[in-house]
């Protein structure tokens, strides 16, 4: 399975904790997926649980839900200490952790480094459907839109007008390339009642 993963590149995947499941992004290291968390459940489920599934979906939608904690109808299997969805392919291992400090325009936070060597494989079948350039733009919008959600509560004023400005255009090259999911609606209904709160 590992060898799917291009040694430095990120890709966006689907990560299952003991009980939650989130997109994100990994870089395959010699045997390793390495990722980061910027808090949240998954983190804290690791710190306490640290084993986990690493999973593939051509399904960007899914990833969306799942990053903007929108209800998905899924089933998962478990093989303790590890969980996983059924019917999509993947890894599970333990988990490898280290907090550090991570600075950026948003500001200070503590980061969860994560390192994930495969122990086992998940077996599973993607649906043949090609990613069409509406979905990358669709998650694009999501990633900009978490990112709006924590310029605006740290009242970073220009940081959070850029991002919604990005969120925007995207979301217009997103209708010109044919989408037409709802998500990218509320997606943009969030972005605009966020910003409202920062003027």
């Amino acid at each position: 399975m590992l060898e799917l993963f291009n040694e430095g590149q990120v890709y966006e995947v689907l990560l299952v904790t003991h009980s939650n499941a989130t997109p994100v992004g990994v870089v395959r290291k010699g045997e390793a997926l390495n990722f980061k968390l910027f808090g949240g459940r998954s983190a804290e489920e690791l710190k306490a649980h640290p084993y986990a599934s690493i999973q593939i979906t051509n399904d960007v939608e899914l990833l969306v839900k799942l990053a903007l904690n929108i209800p998905v109808n899924v089933e998962f299997a478990e093989r303790k200490p590890h969980r996983w969805i059924k019917g999509l392919p993947g890894v599970y291992g333990e988990v490898k952790l280290m907090e550090e400090t991570h600075e950026d325009k948003l500001g200070k936070a503590t980061v969860l480094r994560c390192s994930l060597k495969p122990e086992g494989v998940i077996e599973g079948s993607l649906p043949p459907r090609p990613i069409s350039r509406a979905d990358y733009l669709l998650l694009e919008m999501a990633v900009d839109l978490t990112r709006l959600f924590v310029a605006t509560r740290e009242v970073k004023v220009e940081l959070a007008r850029n991002l919604y400005e990005r969120i925007w255009i995207n979301y217009q090259m997103y209708k010109r390339f044919g989408g037409n999911s709802e998500i990218a609606e509320k997606m943009m209904g969030w972005a605009v009642s966020s910003l409202r709160w920062n003027p």
